[in-house]
């Protein structure tokens, strides 16, 4: 089939987590998130309230991040953020593994941290970032693992924050270590069509990124596409 704006649009988190970005580039922010369709926007928790007041009723779900971007806040930090941010009305949220514990073997933590800020998000879906420019691939497998257990709704590669970002050999590993019960996230990098029809190629259907724009206007301009892209597909 055709591939459409709308489609890809709703393949797409809107990321507005810049630590310089005012209110008024929030508000920006949610503006192309509602115009475009796209699945959500992902804001820091400060903007949550803004976003949600924004965005009601417009079909773009809010999103956040949690212990972001190094990992390392406490669990029950990260546990209380999470309660508050459900509280504060974020319909989806992306927690940063804590990455010391994984580099050092200890994945019992890990697991035990995931399961409890899933307990706290209740009915809304998590995304445990990996931050996948630290890890070696047995390393990625263990996250992978660890977040399926502990009732993960997505693994995510990256922050967007760290030396790397997402790329196509991370997000295949990610796949295939995870059952289809649980979706891939690609954020870190992600500013072309290209890079979307790639990535999805290797089954990721859902992308972080700031250059939501550019993409969408790229599909516009490109559709009818010929790729065969099977996460696409109706």
């Amino acid at each position: 089939m055709d591939f459409t704006v709308a489609q890809i649009a709703k393949m797409i988190d809107h990321s507005i987590l810049r630590p310089e970005l005012t209110s008024d580039d929030v508000r920006a922010g949610c503006a192309v998130a509602a115009r475009y369709q796209v699945a959500s926007v992902c804001v820091r928790p400060c903007d949550v309230p803004l976003a949600v007041s924004l965005l009601r009723g417009s079909g773009v779900l809010v999103g956040t991040v949690i212990g972001f971007p190094h990992g390392s806040a406490s669990t029950a930090m990260k546990v209380a953020e999470t309660v508050a941010m459900r509280a504060s009305g974020a319909d989806e949220i992306d927690m940063v593994i804590n990455i010391g514990w994984l580099r050092s073997g200890d994945i019992a933590a890990v697991e035990a941290e995931i399961g409890a800020v899933v307990a706290a998000a209740g009915d809304a879906k998590v995304k445990v970032i990996l931050e996948t420019a630290f890890l070696t691939n047995e390393q990625k497998l263990a996250a992978c693992w660890a977040s399926e257990r502990a009732g993960a709704a997505f693994v995510k590669s990256s922050t967007g924050f760290a030396p790397g970002g997402a790329n196509i050999d991370d997000l295949a590993l990610m796949r295939s270590a995870v059952s289809p019960k649980v979706r891939v996230k690609a954020s870190g990098g992600v500013r072309t069509l290209d890079q979307i029809l790639a990535m999805a190629s290797v089954g990721v259907t859902r992308f972080g990124s700031s250059a939501t724009a550019e993409i969408l206007a790229d599909v516009a301009r490109r559709v009818p596409l010929v790729a065969a892209v099977p996460a696409l597909r109706d």
